[in-house]
């Protein structure tokens, strides 16, 4: 076995180049429950305002009337704590955390008045008919919705946590995809089970005073042996686990031990260090620990440790192994680096950068079609490198599809006029969507938006920059969603100060009141639907769209495009001298209940 100080050498080179995923990883455990969940707590000592405690005591007040039968009274409860609320909003306009308006307030009131808890209950008295019926079966409800929740994800986590941390000792890369390694292995409910009957064992022996610690150590090593082999039976891990920490757990106290240090630093910062580096570099040095006493047990032929047959999980596969596994995959890598005649200069700029093409000749589909290619056999890359653990490899097949082209392409490259066209179909789609909404809202049609013209063109330009500012992101789902909402709301919040600039003063729209605001320019609602619309544009709509628009005749479209845009033209330099204003269109006020007007 190699020294603490040798483990912790070790430790520390791992986390530094796997930072990010690893500190993600214990703060997941963390919030979750798994473990860790001292970091948390002192970090959230004394966090909620005064205003929260009295608002919290209030819902208990009101889901306990509605539990003893007297409904009417917990409504009134939640009502008032409501109107309270919303004359707090009333007070402070500029408030970010706005709760008297919009979607996501009507969300954050239900829970933090107790009105939802409030409506279910009193629909379960009307059906049942007796308090105490319900009350027994919320109660069951609830403990059993905990412990679902314990099982299938607080129980197991630390497997999945253990298998990234072991992947990180051998491999350059691990992906954000090996958190769900065990829903692509099809084990996830039989690691479930495996952990919870080690919690269940251990359960039983905190019930001896002896138990409590020697049993803690004998079963340190289900995580990862279960890890390595999600396929072991339970009792076979569990047994494993003792037999390889036979003689050991003394050596492993003292390890944990040479933590009190971290302990105490993490006590006096809150917690801090422990979230950025001591849980992490923690675990970090446990994997070492048990990848050194798995090759000691190897050495000496324990039984079971047959079980452990993971070898690319700590050694790196020939290159021979590779190729012939992922013989597809480099295949597919080659093509997609045989040399196309690419487009040059400021065409080279647009089509790569921005997904712009200048022609729709034959060409550049075939340049496009490879691209998107290569865009799919990029996840592989890695894996054919050595940097990054082939799943192929892994001991459970792993369901993994062979690249294959997509039935909408995504991946593509748009024609100018194309663009144009979509401009105005996605800012007429806004002016339509606007006017639904106040019809829908309101009972009343009301043309929205500065310009004359049935168009919005904050939609058109919010649609295009999705398309051509965020091209190099759209490989990447994750990242293309925040990129969207990032871009929308930039857009959004300048082109509100802009208008108001322009306008003395004036406003087209005015979230104040509303959830996650800022300066009633923005929130968080109406981005998270930029971002949702935004995708479904990237994704679905705008593909759609251009396979739509490449079959109109050339010249056609491009006479369209150069009416639709004349009359932009037009109604922008109208709309500058009289631009629409009025009711439904400027006049933004917070409604509030009539006790407080």
């Amino acid at each position: 076995m190699e020294t603490r100080r040798e483990l912790k050498k070790k430790a520390r080179k791992n986390l530094k180049h796997h930072y990010p995923i690893f500190m993600v990883a214990c703060i997941i455990a963390a919030f979750i429950g798994t473990e860790f969940i001292g970091s948390l707590n002192l970090t959230s000592t004394k966090m909620f305002p005064e205003n929260i405690i009295v608002e919290s005591k209030k819902v208990d007040q009101a889901v306990e009337e509605a539990l003893n039968g007297d409904s009417k009274k917990g409504k009134q409860t939640t009502q008032e704590l409501k109107e309270e609320i919303i004359e707090r909003d009333k007070k402070d306009q500029t408030k970010i955390l706005g709760r008297s308006r919009g979607v996501f307030a009507m969300i954050v009131n239900g829970f933090s008045t107790g009105s939802i808890y409030v409506t279910f209950i009193t629909g379960m008295n009307s059906i049942i008919g007796h308090p105490n019926i319900t009350s027994i079966i919320l109660v069951s409800a609830s403990l059993l919705l905990s412990f679902l929740l314990w099982f299938f994800l607080g129980n197991m986590y630390q497997v999945i946590s253990r298998r990234i941390f072991l992947e990180g000792r051998t491999y350059e890369k691990v992906p954000m995809q090996r958190f769900l390694f065990l829903l692509r292995t099809k084990r996830w409910y039989k690691t479930a089970w495996t952990m919870f009957v080690t919690s269940a064992f251990y359960s039983l022996w905190c019930l001896t005073i002896i138990g409590i610690a020697i049993k803690r150590y004998s079963y340190m090593l289900v995580p990862y042996i279960v890890a390595e082999n999600p396929n072991i039976k339970t009792l076979d891990a569990i047994n494993l686990s003792r037999k390889m920490m036979d003689g050991h757990k003394w050596e492993c106290f003292k390890l944990e031990l040479s933590y009190l240090g971290w302990s105490i630093l993490g006590f006096f910062t809150l917690g801090i260090t422990e979230i950025l580096y001591s849980n992490p570099y923690k675990v970090a040095t446990m994997t070492e620990y048990y990848a050194n006493l798995r090759k000691v047990k190897k050495e000496e032929n324990i039984p079971g440790i047959e079980k452990l047959n993971d070898t690319y999980l700590y050694e790196k596969a020939p290159k021979e192994t590779l190729e012939q596994e992922y013989a597809d995959v480099i295949q597919g890598l080659k093509k997609s680096q045989k040399k196309l005649k690419k487009p040059q200069g400021i065409k080279k700029i647009l089509a790569e950068f921005f997904g712009i093409s200048l022609s729709d000749t034959k060409e550049a589909e075939k340049i496009e079609s490879e691209d998107r290619k290569a865009q799919k056999l990029e996840i592989f890359k890695n894996v054919v490198r050595g940097k990054e653990y082939p799943m192929r490899l892994f001991t459970i097949a792993e369901r993994h599809q062979r690249p294959k082209l997509d039935t909408i392409n995504y991946m593509r490259r748009y024609y100018i006029w194309s663009l144009i066209a979509m401009f105005f179909i996605f800012a007429i789609i806004g002016w339509f969507w606007e006017v639904m909404l106040h019809i829908i809202a309101d009972g009343e049609f009301v043309k929205r938006g500065v310009l004359q013209g049935p168009w919005l063109p904050i939609y058109g330009y919010g649609g295009i920059l999705c398309l051509t500012v965020l091209n190099k992101f759209r490989a990447k789902p994750l990242t293309q969603f925040i990129a969207i909402i990032l871009l929308c709301g930039t857009i959004e919040y300048f082109t509100a100060v802009y208008l108001e600039y322009a306008y003395n003063g004036q406003k087209w729209w005015d979230y104040t009141g509303y959830f996650l605001n800022l300066h009633g320019r923005i929130c968080a609602e109406g981005l998270l639907v930029f971002g949702l619309g935004g995708m479904a544009v990237v994704y679905i709509v705008a593909p759609l769209l251009d396979n739509i628009i490449q079959k109109i005749n050339r010249k056609k479209l491009i006479t369209i495009c150069c009416i639709l845009l004349t009359l932009f033209i037009f109604d922008n330099i109208y709309s500058k001298k009289a631009p629409n204003i009025g009711k439904g269109i400027t006049d933004y006020q917070i409604i509030l209940p009539k006790k407080l007007k």
